[in-house]
């Protein structure tokens, strides 16, 4: 038998399954409900899930490399209720065990500090912004560990530490915010009734997570005059490549565990945070989501299978004649077995495509609606697809062989 003849046959078969599911539109829509219930739900989930990776990870890659962060506070916390008070009740990372960080760290090319006020509002000639903007006091190797490149103008530098200046960066966000008409360099930006100088811009590239709200960078001496020292700092950390990385965090837990007096054998009481420990942080917390997205799925489409193995069944006995009729004039139960066959799959494969469409709107709505980047994973969509088909021939075999086995005489006789 040669493959055109093949081709030919179930192409027939195809099409006459298209044609038995647009004869019965409220039936087969009906029975569809439950295939685009179970593929919506793990698209969906998975789709929103990978919007957020892919953010997470986009910022990761505006982090020089080479660089991990040490922080009093996780990035992701799951545990239970009161679980929160064993980061409160952390030592503070202060500037002076940062120094001295510094002083120690030989594998380190750079060590530099940041901390952070937000919820506060920045005023220039009569604009302002939102109550959002967040003031952070840094040392100058945060443009490094960051990779925060200056558009216009300087960074900060250690001078401007040293001696304590009013002066700022501030990031695009601001830039269009209060200068959206005028150059902002020199101009004097008021956060909380206190003047800053602006000497440079963030260059913007557009991979800020969550559509980026305003920030402006000062001198961390400034910060501490202003708003005090009594505050833990988050830390970064860059090696020298990527030959020393797991050394150079290594050295750093322990000379901050020697700083800490940490005891031996007492877990740390810091946060080590790299690129790929925030990612597998963020996959260990969404595990139990997507496991949640999948049993849910796995049930309506059990139910939705055996929906269809019910209609099909109802369809075998509605289509007798119908069958005596095919069978009279030449087809085998083969062509039987593929017409109903194909069917079942066809409409399995029906509301797996609306189901997937459906799970992308709602996912990257979802993406939309916190500003972050749209994502299509492919990947889930071809298994959405793959198991809606192995539903379709599961649930679609026992009515098609029983199509198949019908006798073509008394069929003709079935009213």
């Amino acid at each position: 038998m040669n493959k055109s003849f093949l081709w030919s046959e179930w192409s027939e078969s195809f099409y006459m399954a298209l044609a038995a599911i647009r004869s019965n539109k409220l039936r087969s829509t009906l029975t569809l409900l439950g295939i685009v219930i179970g593929v919506f739900s793990i698209i969906a989930v998975t789709t929103a899930m990978r919007v957020m990776q892919n953010n997470i990870e986009g910022e990761l890659n505006s982090l020089g490399s080479n660089v991990f962060e040490i922080s009093k506070w996780p990035v992701f916390h799951a545990g239970g209720p009161g679980s929160w008070q064993k980061y409160h009740n952390r030592k503070d990372i202060t500037y002076e065990q940062v120094l001295r960080l510094k002083e120690r760290a030989t594998l380190a090319s750079s060590v530099g500090a940041q901390a952070d006020r937000g919820g506060k509002i920045a005023q220039y000639n009569g604009q302002k912004t939102n109550p959002n903007l967040s003031i952070s006091g840094i040392t100058p190797d945060i443009f490094v560990a960051q990779n925060k490149k200056i558009d216009e103008g300087r960074p900060l530098s250690q001078s401007d530490v040293e001696t304590g200046q009013l002066v700022c960066v501030i990031d695009p966000n601001l830039v269009k915010t209060l200068f959206s008409h005028t150059d902002p360099l020199g101009e004097e930006v008021k956060v909380d009734g206190i003047g800053y100088r602006v000497i440079g811009t963030i260059k913007d590239e557009g991979n800020v997570v969550g559509g980026g709200q305003p920030y402006m960078l000062v001198p961390i001496s400034t910060f501490f005059a202003r708003y005090g020292k009594e505050r833990s700092l988050d830390v970064y950390i860059q090696s020298a490549d990527q030959k020393t990385f797991q050394a150079a965090q290594e050295q750093v837990e322990g000379i901050l565990r020697s700083i800490r007096n940490v005891p031996p054998g007492k877990e740390d009481d810091f946060e080590i945070i790299s690129n790929a420990s925030l990612v597998d942080q963020f996959n260990q917390i969404t595990f139990y989501v997507r496991i949640g997205a999948i049993v849910i799925s796995a049930i309506a489409l059990l139910a939705a299978g055996v929906g269809i193995m019910n209609i099909m069944l109802v369809g075998v006995t509605e289509r007798t004649r119908e069958i005596g009729v095919r069978k009279s004039v030449g087809a085998t139960r083969r062509n039987i077995l593929a017409q109903f066959l194909l069917e079942a799959v066809v409409l399995c494969e029906v509301g797996g495509v609306v189901g997937i469409l459906l799970g992308l709107v709602g996912g990257n709505l979802a993406a939309l609606a916190m500003h972050m980047k749209a994502a299509f994973p492919v990947d889930w969509a071809m298994i959405g697809l793959i198991v809606c088909s192995i539903v379709g021939v599961t649930f679609g075999v026992y009515p098609a062989y029983k199509a198949a086995s019908v006798d073509p005489i008394e069929s003709l006789r079935y009213e």
